[in-house]
């Protein structure tokens, strides 16, 4: 394979052991499933021998990657990747390398939600990303941050779902257990100086949630703004460095 397709799933490993499994680009079979996948059919929730048959074939464990010569292989003759996870991430950061390459001084490139960011805009002033509310019915701004330099990237539940029988079902798949996540966490965003990263670890704390999130974000001393839902309100939660981050924005 190309070595770009060994480095992203080098970095996908990396971030699916650091997560135990959280995340996991074999989750494929399983998003497919809950019909969140790219053939979308009438959704329905499906059985648990269904999930059960569906979970044989995932598991980041079963791949293995090597740089040289570049290469994959595979342990599971089921098992496939699905890097849509991280590779938006990837691509931000691909054009912002060529973009700097050409001595560009003031960019923002944006690929579905995930950016980065260099310089100023030409009028001198910082790069302003907002922040979403994780409002179902409505796009509104929670919060404005200011970026010279570096990438942040949102994974959310708030957009993608459906509801059974009163019970609302996530298109954020937790692969351990093969179903919808249940927690409380409605949102992540995480500011890191690669967007690759800040993609892959931004869909890891979504899917452990409130508090096995954040201890992670806080143990990889990462920057990241937790919202978590309680009943129709939210309430945000900041590790330190995204703290000492915000404490660095310019006064109004």
């Amino acid at each position: 394979v190309s070595p770009d397709t060994v480095h992203v799933v080098f970095e996908s490993l990396r971030v699916s052991r650091l997560s135990g499994g959280a995340f996991d680009v074999t989750v494929g079979p399983l998003v497919d499933l809950w019909n969140f996948g790219p053939q979308r059919m009438p959704r329905h929730v499906p059985s648990e021998q269904a999930i059960s048959r569906a979970r044989e074939k995932v598991g980041f464990e079963k791949i293995e990657a090597r740089d040289t010569p570049p290469a994959l292989r595979k342990t599971g003759a089921k098992i496939a990747i699905d890097l849509s996870a991280i590779a938006k991430g990837f691509a931000v950061d691909q054009i912002a390398e060529f973009l700097d390459q050409q001595q560009v001084v003031g960019y923002m490139v944006e690929i579905g939600g995930e950016i980065r960011v260099n310089g100023t805009k030409a009028n001198g002033k910082a790069w302003t990303i907002g922040i979403e509310a994780p409002a179902r019915n409505k796009r509104t701004v929670l919060k404005a941050i200011q970026i010279k330099q570096g990438a942040m990237a949102t994974s959310g539940d708030y957009r993608n779902y459906f509801e059974k029988d009163g019970k609302r079902y996530s298109h954020t798949i937790d692969p351990r257990t093969g179903k919808p996540i249940e927690h409380q966490l409605a949102a992540v965003s995480v500011i890191a100086t690669t967007c690759m990263h800040a993609d892959a670890m931004a869909t890891a704390l979504m899917v452990l949630g409130p508090e096995e999130g954040y201890n992670l974000a806080v143990q990889e001393q990462l920057a990241a703004l937790l919202i978590i839902r309680n009943d129709e309100e939210y309430f945000e939660k900041a590790t330190p460095a995204f703290e000492q981050w915000l404490e660095e924005q310019p006064t109004k």
